[in-house]
This record gives C-alpha cells, sequence and structure tokens, in this order.
C-alpha cells in the first residue's frame, strides 16, 4: 500500500518551494519597471541610480548631491558593491529593466531561502519542523515583499542562513585527520562557509559583528576541533574583504574596511534630539537627517565624515549613559512591533500584521519549547537571534532590520506549529501534512550534538 502524497517531504517541499517562487514572482511583476520610494524600500532608488551610473562608466558615484551627504561625482562606499554590480550587471545583460533584477531575485531567493530554512529546520528539529518553518518562509508577506525590491534585503537573508547552515553541517560532520575522505569534505563545507559569510558580509557589513561569536561556537560546538575549518572559512574571508579594502584606500586615502555607513547610522541613531525615546523616522519637527550634521563636518569627504560622526556618536553615549540605556530600551517595540499603526500606510499595516504579527505567538512558543532541548544547534539559532537583535537594539532599530532574526524564528515557529498539531485535538488532520516515519526524526536527530 502506497503512501498518500501528503505523506511524502518531498512532494510537500516541492509544492512550498513552488508557492514561494509563485508569490515573489507576482510581487515582482506588480512592482514592474518602476523604481519608486515605496514603504521601507527608499534606499532601492539609491542601488538604481548607482547601478546606472556605473554602466554608464562613472564607477561608482552619483550625478549629484546623494543621500546621506556624498558630493556629486564623489566616491561613494556608503552602498554595497556587490549589490550594486548584481544590479548594474543585469541592467548590462537585459538593458536598464528593474524587472529583470526583480524576477531573478524571485525566482532564486524563491527556492534558496525557503530551501534553507528546511534544511536547517530538519537539522534542529526534524523534518515535520523543517517543513513546516519553510511553508511559513514561502508565505511570509515581509519576504514576499522585500524579494523584489532592490535592495540586499532578500540575498542578505539567504547568505545569513546558508552561513547559519553551513556551520550546522560542519559541526554535524566527524572530522578523524586520518581518514582522508572525511577531511575533504569537511574542507568543502568550510570553503562553502567562507562564501557564505563573504557574501553576507559583502551585503551588508554589520554582519562582521557576528562571526567571532559564530567562530566561537563552532569552536565549541564542534568538540575545540576546528581549527583547520576556520582558518580556512577566514583565509576565504579576508580574501573577499581585502580587495575592497584597498579599493576603498585608493579613493579615498584613508582605511575603510568595506562600506561607509556605520558612523552615519550610529550618530544618528544615538543623537540627543531623540532624549530617551527613538524615533525610526524623523518627523519634519525634529528636521532632517543632514540638519544633524554638525556645521564643521560638513565640508569632509564621504569616508571622513563617516568615521567623524561615529567618533561624536560614541561621545553622545560617554556623556550620557544613562539616557543611552533608556534610549536603548526604546528600541525594543519599535524593532519588534507588529501591530498596526496610524503613522503607517495600508501596505505597511497589512504586511505587518499577515507576517510578523500572524507568527510571532508560534515564534515566542516555539523559543521557549526549544529551550528544553539542550541542544548545540539550538543554542547556535538563540545564538544569532540574540546577538543579532541586541545590534540593532543598541544602534538603529528599524522592521526590515529585523528580517534576518525573522528568518531564523520561523525555524522556531515550524517547530512549535509541528508541536501544537501533535497535541491538539482539532488539529491533528494538519499533522498528515508534515508527518514523516519515526525513523525519519531519528535519523534528524542523530547527529545532533547533545550538551552532556
Amino acid at each position: 500500500m502506497t503512501r498518500p502524497t501528503t505523506r511524502n517531504p518531498a512532494s510537500v517541499l516541492t509544492i512550498i518551494l513552488i508557492v514561494s517562487v509563485v508569490l515573489r514572482v507576482a510581487a515582482a511583476l506588480y512592482l514592474g519597471n518602476q523604481v519608486e520610494d515605496l514603504p521601507g524600500t527608499s534606499d532601492q532608488i539609491s542601488y538604481h541610480a548607482l547601478a546606472l551610473r556605473l554602466i554608464e562608466g562613472h564607477g561608482f558615484t552619483f550625478g549629484k548631491p546623494w543621500w546621506p551627504a556624498t558630493a556629486a561625482n564623489a566616491p561613494t562606499a556608503h552602498w554595497s558593491y556587490l549589490y550594486t554590480v548584481y544590479l548594474a550587471a543585469v541592467y548590462a545583460l537585459f538593458g536598464v529593466k528593474p524587472l529583470a533584477a526583480r524576477l531573478i531575485q524571485a525566482v532564486l531567493v524563491g527556492i534558496i531561502q525557503p530551501y534553507l530554512v528546511y534544511l536547517i529546520g530538519k537539522r534542529v528539529f526534524g523534518k515535520p519542523a523543517g517543513l513546516a518553518a519553510a511553508g511559513f518562509t514561502a508565505i511570509y508577506t515581509y519576504f514576499i515583499y522585500y524579494s523584489a525590491t532592490l535592495m540586499t534585503e532578500p540575498f542578505y537573508m539567504t547568505a545569513i542562513l546558508a552561513s547559519l547552515h553551513f556551520a550546522l553541517v560542519l559541526v554535524a560532520r566527524p572530522a578523524e585527520p586520518e581518514e582522508a575522505a572525511k577531511q575533504r569534505t569537511v574542507q568543502k563545507q568550510a570553503i562553502a562557509l567562507g562564501l557564505a559569510l563573504s557574501a553576507a558580509v559583502l551585503l551588508r557589513q554589520l554582519f562582521l559583528l557576528f562571526i567571532p561569536f559564530l567562530f566561537l561556537w563552532i569552536w565549541w560546538a564542534g568538540g575545540r576541533r576546528r581549527y583547520s575549518p576556520l582558518l580556512i572559512a577566514s583565509l576565504i574571508l579576508v580574501g573577499c574583504l581585502l580587495p575592497i579594502t584597498l579599493f576603498n584606500y585608493a579613493r579615498f586615502n584613508r582605511f575603510v574596511l568595506l562600506n561607509t555607513n556605520a558612523g552615519y547610522a550610529f550618530f544618528w541613531a544615538n543623537h540627543p534630539i531623540y532624549g530617551t525615546r527613538f524615533v525610526p523616522i524623523l518627523t519634519p519637527e525634529m528636521g532632517s537627517y543632514q540638519d544633524l550634521i554638525p556645521p564643521e563636518l560638513r565640508g569632509l569627504d564621504e569616508a571622513s565624515l563617516d568615521q567623524a560622526l561615529l567618533q561624536r556618536g560614541i561621545g553622545f553615549i560617554l556623556d550620557d549613559p544613562v539616557r543611552y540605556t533608556l534610549l536603548t530600551f526604546s528600541r525594543i517595540p519599535v524593532y519588534f512591533m507588529f501591530w498596526p499603526s496610524p503613522g503607517s500606510g495600508a501596505l505597511s499595516n497589512l504586511s505587518r500584521l499577515t507576517s510578523f504579527g500572524l507568527l510571532w505567538p508560534f515564534m515566542l512558543f516555539g523559543l521557549v519549547r526549544a529551550s528544553t532541548k539542550r541542544s548545540n544547534f539550538v543554542i547556535l539559532l538563540y545564538l544569532f537571534t540574540g546577538i543579532y537583535t541586541a545590534i540593532h537594539l543598541l544602534s538603529w532599530a528599524l522592521i526590515r532590520y529585523r528580517l534576518p532574526v525573522d528568518a531564523v524564528l520561523v525555524i522556531f515557529a515550524g517547530q512549535a506549529a509541528v508541536g501544537l498539531t501533535e497535541r491538539v485535538p482539532a488539529l491533528r488532520q494538519l499533522n498528515r501534512i508534515f508527518a514523516t516515519d519515526l525513523s525519519d526524526k531519528r535519523d534528524d536527530y542523530q547527529n545532533t550534538n547533545i550538551l552532556t
């Protein structure tokens, strides 16, 4: 007797990936060839303009004064080089058609992101949880919306998930030096990890702050034997970062690791104009962000200004650490906002309610439920969620900056959803969709490094 297709994980996953791609392609078609300042997507105007300048032979510059304080025809490193090159390459191949870039993103991210979520969820919590998490990812409105925007978000979230996945695989695999085949496998996983980390950092340099914690986890969870893989991944990361650092030095005549945006963000996020209550977007009464830049600094080039503003931002904290502490706590509701707001448009409120607004109870329940599992794999997901959240609470908190955390929290939500279908009688029929043999579950858990 054959099993029904709903009990076949491969069939369910295929359906999930198809739904994911269809929804994201629909979003791309809706946004079309227009590049507009839609809610939470103003950066795509800059990436579009910068890509046009690049294919026209003007390099990484803007033809007129540009955000945040870049002079016309002056070098800029404020924006991700990697994403700008991607966009320029698409324009060079297909003509200046933003829809082409949107569709490529929609298909790639629509397949890879939920598949990575499935792989991580399967390894950490078992196949049913992995399938449920992939399903949540496929229909998560924020992911659908941003997958079609000309911004780093879709590729960045995917690169982070790839980094976590390869870290889990690296730790799960035994590394006996005398077995050459196993050593080659470990080396391949280390190379994959290095490339994934490099992609994430080149899309948004902030991820560099998490990498030391990730490496410490690999060293600790891997039985303190992972020196060689970590060295390989580090060399790949340095090899990807070094050319850009040298390129920046040649343009600005000073050290700029990757991008010139950390100082601006930290200065504006902690400015005394907020007092002790953070506001994600300045109100008209508060003025513009450029107005907050001290007059004596406005003549500096982009890189010099970025470093000067970073020093001023640190000074704000040292001058009044109590205010900074209260300001940091005030960013929590901004970062985790899931309710509709009269200050937001219909699209923003709808996206918020149909993504984080619906899933946060599952995410929270999953976080609590997973705390009973003494697994190193679970600890990695906790580590990323906590560290990445802390970084933004200590600096600039916006809902779209939380999306990488959402991409991991849906894994906890998937585990919670499966737990509910197993325990609530009215939901047991839903469990058929994600059901697998107990032998499959044992296979998923057998490589988990349990703390003793």
